[in-house]
């Protein structure tokens, strides 16, 4: 029996694809740069221009559910909050309402991902690192439309997040999975407290989402599309 496919646009380099399937899908991953790392089959590509082709050409079609992750920067809570008042970084165009037309078109059911900050995404799902035992938080919204899910009930924290802040080091059971310098978070530390092992490319690792996130979110999608198949079925039997 042949697995369900996920396209994964922005796909960097390929947390959430290996999540997927650990899930039990197949991934197809798409990025605008060369991802050698990546462990999927792999299309270097413009993801909205490529998300186009395949659904006027009707590729789309061979897919069961999309998963994006577009350029998290112009929403992200740290642009907008230290950054801006710091007068640092630079201005960064917001993908989300072209890719969210565009997927809207394939008539697929899709998610796309964002940290918190002010990027328009609805935030149906959020999950967290101490949600699956992960030595980082990495807080992560999931706007999901053409399927839903019980939101998880979010767990509470065990410490801090270990680095310096304003000066002042802090200790605490979450590493620092972002940025450089400050008590961030070592390469080997990042990997360990993530669950990737197959890159060890620090901008790779800043990005990714930890692979337990879209193997919860898979697992849900299976069981939803399972439960609407059973529900069909019944409605056929009873017309019958």
């Amino acid at each position: 029996m042949s697995r369900p496919l996920v396209l994964d646009l922005f796909c960097c380099a390929g947390g959430a694809a290996a999540g997927y399937h650990a899930a039990g899908f197949d991934v197809l991953g798409v990025d605008i740069v060369d991802r050698p790392r990546y462990p999927f089959r792999f299309v270097r590509a413009e993801a909205l221009s490529y998300l186009d082709r395949l659904t006027r050409g009707g590729g789309i079609r061979a897919f069961s559910l999309i998963h994006t992750s577009p350029p998290c920067q112009a929403g992200c809570a740290l642009t907008q909050g230290t950054n801006r008042a710091m007068g640092w970084g630079r201005d960064h165009e917001q993908l989300i309402p072209d890719l969210r037309e565009l997927l809207d078109r394939t008539g697929l059911p899709y998610v796309i991902e964002q940290p918190n900050g002010s990027a328009p995404v609805r935030k149906d799902v959020t999950l967290c690192g101490e949600m699956f035992g992960l030595g980082v938080i990495r807080h992560r919204n999931f706007e999901l439309r053409g399927w839903t899910t019980p939101r998880p009930v979010h767990v509470k924290h065990r410490g801090r997040v270990r680095g310096w802040r304003h000066g002042v080091y802090h200790d605490g059971p979450y590493v620092a999975a972002y940025g450089d310098g400050g008590g961030k978070a070592k390469v080997a530390e990042m990997q360990a407290a993530m669950g990737i092992d197959w890159t060890d490319v620090r901008e790779e690792l800043t990005e990714a989402i930890p692979p337990a996130y879209t193997a919860w979110l898979g697992r849900a999608f299976l069981a939803a599309a399972a439960n609407r198949a059973g529900r069909l079925s019944a409605i056929v039997r009873s017309a019958a």
